[in-house]
């Protein structure tokens, strides 16, 4: 205890870069996965054939190799994050934290996009057939009738999206980010096998209290959308 003690700094910036990769990938991929389950359920047959093929290739791919085209191969191409230098307090993000949020989201969203997709199909057909005869295009039916009922009947595969996107961003350690994965192992290296229990226990800890707060936030909303109905 006394290596997480003399470095709480360190602990606290590794799961301050740990919930910044979770927040912002976790928007960006509810949006980008959103609209790839607009895209599924349309009318139109080349962007329902162009999201479908985007999960079947995506949800197929290992976390492992996104990172890596992003690290490695997208520079090549001329995708570059050179441009994002930001300080928020002792936290620096770089290039390196821009390829993880990018590949964190892009990954993530084909995930969110079948969660939300059962959210969709659990809608009862008929409202989205009166929606459209009092003349709503598809656009309108999906954010004014479908969509909202789709997020609470997907809320709860969503946050098990979610929970996994929280301990996928340690891969991120891998590809030069100082999250929490990455902290631990500048400390495990640093102190002697007696610590390293102790270290190993409280950045385990550090995880499951953000996963549980995402639990305690999807069970908050499960009930209080349920009286909603």
């Amino acid at each position: 205890m006394n290596a997480i003690v003399e470095n709480l700094d360190l602990f606290f910036r590794g799961f301050g870069y740990t919930v910044a990769l979770f927040v912002i990938s976790g928007l960006l991929s509810l949006l980008l996965g959103t609209l790839l389950a607009a895209m599924r359920v349309g009318p139109i047959a080349v962007l329902r054939l162009a999201s479908s093929v985007y999960v079947t290739c995506v949800r197929n791919t290992p976390l492992v190799i996104v990172f890596a085209f992003f690290a490695f191969l997208a520079p090549v191409l001329g995708i570059h994050f050179k441009w994002l230098d930001v300080q928020v307090g002792d936290l620096n993000f770089t290039s390196f934290y821009g390829a993880a949020v990018v590949s964190l989201s892009l990954y993530t969203s084909a995930f969110v996009c079948e969660a939300m997709r059962s959210g969709v199909n659990a809608v009862p057909l008929g409202q989205a057939e009166a929606a459209r005869a009092i003349g709503l295009p598809f656009g309108g039916v999906m954010r004014e009738v479908v969509l909202p009922q789709a997020f609470r009947a997907a809320l709860p595969p969503l946050a098990s999206v979610q929970i996994a996107l929280i301990k996928n961003t340690s891969v991120a350690a891998v590809f030069g980010v100082a999250e929490a994965t990455q902290s631990m192992r500048d400390l495990l290296r640093d102190f002697g096998a007696t610590e390293r229990i102790g270290i190993f226990a409280m950045f385990a800890l550090g995880y499951v209290v953000l996963v549980e707060l995402v639990s305690l936030l999807s069970l908050r909303l499960e009930r209080r959308w349920a009286v909603a109905r």
